[in-house]
Parts: structure tokens; sequence; C-alpha cells
């Protein structure tokens, strides 16, 4: 199906070009006064020195035209020179039954597939997922079911921190706890333990410590590094344990992420690319690209449109060691080779863009990625609390992302238990519900490339812009139509919407006409933020229609169909698009 604004906007075209002027001209928009009309042309006002003629005429002249068109019920010319433009009913409910016959609310499919890959999540193994883990993982989330269902293939890649200084510094702190450990004996034959000898929980107090003994004992960080080094080069008892770190970890962030409704296609980490960086670095010198620079191995990045200066990307360091920027441009490699996508989109922290303006010069440069596929960086803003710092706990660390759930759950379940009608097991199953919706619409009601204050009171309320709202709404339509079917009424899917009679049954037709195109919107700037304040725009004029119409009580039955159908397409739509969200409806609240 064509968007509602192109097919009135070629209508207006049309009334141009039949008066003599440019087509073109007949862009339409919706209104700015919305108390004044619906949609508006300002292409008079752009004609006017095009035809030397002043755009009053202009406009009148396309006014005429459009006096018996079949969708516009009012075309009224205001000074100096605009287009006020009301539509007709008929067409208004024809374009919304077509809507609702149609797959994805007639939605047009990409004449092409892509295939996309998205980079979102990265958390290290070893450690828990604190509040700074959010913003990527609820982003990407929603950016991969954007992308699905525009029509493309979405591939998403937790790319794990799991091969860095962090894993020896785990190895070290480890081997000096038990040392008789089978893992650090050079002797050992043979299997090694299938359980392994430590819980998450240990992992959790066992990073941090070494971490901090690191920066103060000289000989332990040398230790960790030589481990890591050991642990890169393939020895069999670290490795052994390292994949035991590896599943304890991994197993921990899927509870977490399950209870976030983030999903991966891919656990792949930067040891996964660990054994094609020889043969990378490899070509890079010998096409020419890479060179030495005070002992380390480095690309020029630079271009001579650059504001500021862009430094050379560094590919090893003077003792060999690669880097992060290293294995970001091998697992570019590695994604070029196995999937040859299309785009791929990293869902990280804005703080990091220089990092990915080196990354992807020296990836085109090297010859390490197609030329036609985009490389594409959605920078983030960071999680503060009410004081405007980052986020965290009253004592004064990092929340961790369990913690946040759990606390937001629980604020949930004291109001859902306000309703007396709910069972204890449903009401928390529902509170469940709720605050993912809470804790997801708050992030990504927010541009994504801003910070923003994370204020569990506001964001768990049922009033306002937030996730609980949208849901109430959603129930208020599903309670409705139950009781319809309850009293004897039909399947809503098999009626009709019909002619609007009233202003506000109008505006909630016309906002629902406009799904397609902010779908479209959001995939093309990767923008969940307009889903957010479409569904918002969406609640409020059905709440508008809802306190100024009685349904269920409309004597008229007929009327009560039209109305009954335009609930069931309105609660299709809001229901998709919190899917693409990331978060569901319970069935009461």
């Amino acid at each position: 199906m064509q968007q509602l604004l192109n097919i009135l906007s070629e209508e207006v075209g049309r009334a141009f070009a039949a008066a003599g002027y440019d087509a073109s001209l007949g862009k339409v928009s919706v209104s700015g006064r919305p108390d004044l009309a619906e949609y508006q042309c300002n292409g008079a006002m752009a004609g006017a020195k095009q035809y030397h003629k002043a755009p009053f005429m202009i406009a009148g002249d396309v006014a005429a035209q459009l006096k018996d068109s079949a969708v516009f019920e009012r075309a009224e010319v205001v000074k100096p020179g605009f287009l006020n433009l009301d539509l007709r009913k008929s067409f208004l409910c024809d374009y919304l039954r077509q809507m609702k016959e149609a797959e994805k609310f007639g939605m047009e499919k990409p004449d092409k597939a892509k295939t996309v890959i998205l980079d979102y999540g990265g958390p290290n193994v070893a450690k828990p997922l604190h509040v700074g883990h959010l913003r990527s993982a609820v982003i990407g989330e929603a950016l991969k079911r954007i992308v699905r269902y525009h029509g493309d293939k979405a591939i998403g890649d937790i790319h794990l921190g799991d091969w860095g200084l962090q894993m020896g510094l785990v190895i070290t702190e480890l081997q000096h706890r038990h040392p008789e450990l089978p893992y650090f004996d050079p002797e050992h034959t043979g299997d090694y333990p299938k359980e392994p000898p430590f819980t998450v929980s240990d992992l959790e107090e066992i990073y941090p410590f070494a971490s901090a003994k690191s920066k103060e004992n000289e000989d332990y960080h040398k230790e960790a590094l030589e481990n890591t080094h050991r642990l890169q080069q393939g020895d069999p008892g670290l490795r052994a344990l390292w994949h035991h770190i590896i599943n304890v970890s991994v197993t921990d962030m899927k509870r977490n992420y399950q209870n976030l409704n983030v999903t991966f296609d891919l656990w792949n980490g930067e040891s996964s690319v660990n054994d094609i960086i020889p043969g990378m670095v490899e070509d890079m010198k010998k096409s020419g690209q890479a060179y030495e620079s005070q002992g380390a191995l480095v690309v020029d990045v630079a271009e001579e449109s650059d504001a500021k200066e862009v430094p050379p990307c560094m590919i090893l360091k003077s003792d060999g060691a690669a880097l992060y920027t290293t294995t970001d441009l091998a697992t570019i490699k590695m994604r070029q080779e196995e999937y040859d996508p299309d785009e791929i989109i990293y869902v990280v922290d804005k703080r990091q863009e220089l990092h990915f303006v080196q990354t992807f010069r020296a990836a085109r440069k090297c010859h390490l990625v197609d030329a036609d596929c985009k490389l594409v960086f959605n920078g983030f803003g960071t999680v503060n609390g009410k004081d405007g710092k980052p986020f965290k706990t009253r004592e004064g660390g990092v929340m961790r992302l369990e913690t946040l759930i759990k606390d937001i759950d629980e604020q949930m379940l004291e109001k859902i238990k306000t309703n007396p009608d709910i069972p204890e097991e449903e009401a928390e199953e529902t509170a469940k519900k709720v605050a993912l919706a809470a804790i997801k619409y708050g992030d990504l009601s927010n541009q994504a490339s801003k910070d923003y204050i994370f204020d569990t009171e506001k964001f768990t309320s049922f009033e306002g812009d937030t996730g609980p709202y949208i849901l109430y709404t959603i129930v208020r339509i599903k309670s409705i139509l139950k009781r319809y079917q309850e009293a004897g009424g039909k399947n809503p899917e098999d009626l009709t919407v019909q002619e609007p009679r009233s202003v506000a049954e109008k505006n909630l037709m016309r906002q629902l006409c406009g799904f397609n195109a902010m779908m479209e919107d959001a995939y093309e700037n990767l923008a969940p933020h307009r889903i957010c304040a479409y569904i918002y725009a969406l609640s409020n004029d059905f709440n508008s229609f809802y306190h100024g119409t009685r349904i269920l009580t409309e004597q008229d039955e007929s009327v009560k169909e039209g109305w009954i159908a335009l609930l069931y397409l309105t609660e299709s739509v809001l229901n998709t698009c919190i899917d693409v969200l990331g978060f569901s409806a319970p069935e009461r609240m």
C-alpha cells in the first residue's frame, strides 16, 4: 500500500499540474495547526517566485481544481498562500479498510531484502551485567526487530569480550587461590574436569579483586599478561579453564538477557577471530597499508576533509599484542566472508565514535569489507540518575542490571496487587510484563544518541508518556473487545471500519493511517523513539475517542460494529509496535 501522505501529495500535485503549475509543488504534510486543518500544502509559496505570481492566487487556482476531489472534502486558501486540507470521510474509511486486510497493514516490502548484522550487547565475560549494559541490549534488540519487520534479514551478534587481559586476570587469581587445580599442572595428561571449579558468584568477586590487585602489584600484572599470552597461544590447561569461564558467564548472561526479552543469533566473542588475525595482519603489511611507527603497526586513516585530527589506527602494539581495533577489524573480515552483509550496525556507547571511525576507515582501506557494504556507528548516550550522573546504587556502586529489573518488578507488583481480581500468580506475571515495558519504553522513547535520566517514579507511572500507560491502553481495548464478544457480538476481525462520526474518531483513524510512514521512518533512521512517539500519540487519540463515545451501549448495531472494527485495528497496530520494541501486553492490569 502507498503511504497516505504520498497519496495526498499526488492528489494535490495533479491539481497543481491541472492549474498549469509544477506537480512537485503539491507536497502535503500534517497540519501544524490541527485546530485549523488536518493537512496543509505550502507549494504555492515556493512557486510564487518561479511563476511570478502571488502565492494566494496560485493556491486559489489549485483549490479550484480540488473542488470535486475524491480525497479532500475541503481545500481552503489561507493568506498569504497556504492550502488547508481536510480528508473526505469515505476516502479515510476506505484506506483503513485496505490497511486492515493487508499484510503488515499494507507496509510495502523492499524490492530486495538486505542482510544486516547488528553488533550489540558487548559485555565482558566473568563480570556481571550492570545498568551500563542496558542501552546496547535494549536499543540493539529493537533495531533488529525493526529491520526484520521491514523485510530484511537481521543477524544479532553479542560480540563478547572474552579474550583480553580480563581473562588473564581471572586465571591468575584462580591459580593463586587454587594452585593444585590440574589446569595449572604442565605435566597433566588426559581430560580436564567437566564441572567448573567456581560459580558465577565466585567470578563476580574474583575479577574486581584481581583487577585492583594488578594495579597495585606490578609482578601480579606481569603474571596476568603472561597468562593472557599463554591462553591465546593455546595452552591446553588454560584453554580448558577459559571454556569453563565462558560457559558459566554466558549461562548467567542468557538468564539476564531473557529477563529483558533480548536474544542473539550469534554468541561470538573476540576469541572467534583470534586465528585469522595473523593472516589479516600479514596481508595488511603486504598491501603497504600497514607500517611500523615507533615499534607499533599502524594504518593511516586521516582524510583531508577531517575537521578534527584522526590519529593512525593501531593494529599491533610494540610488543606485538593485538588490540580491540585488531579484533574488530578481524570480525569485520569474518562477517564479510561468512555472511556477505549489505550493512553492519554497531550499537555502542557514543564515546567510542573515534575508535569506530578509525576501524571503519582501516577496514575499507585494507579491503576487509566490500565497498558496497555499509558500516554504521549507532552511538548511544549514558543512563543517568536524577543527579545527572551515571546511574548508581544507593551505596554509590554501579547497579547490576539484575537488581534494576528486580526493583522495577517489585514496584509494579505492588501496583498490580491493588486490583483484587487478579490472582497472585497472574499478578506476578503481569508485573513482569509491565515492568519490562517501563524499562524498555523509558529507554527507547529517548533519542538513542542522547543521555537520559532513569526516573523510576516516572517510568512506572500509569499516566503520561510511559510504557505502563501504553499497556493500560491496550488492556482497555482488550477488555472492550472481550465484553463485546461475551455479550454475543461478532468476531471483531470480520467487522468493517465505518466512516467517522466525530472529530475524535476521525483523529484516531488518521493516526492509524500514519503507521506505514512511521515504520519506514524508524527503519531508515534507526530510530525506535519514533515508534514510541507514534504509539503515545495513538494511545492519546484512542483514549480521547473512548472517553467521548459510549461504545458498548450504542443501540445502532452497525455503528457499534464499525467502532469495534476500529478498536480491533487500533489494538493490532499497538501490539505490533510494542512487539517491535521488544515487550508485550498482559490480558489485564
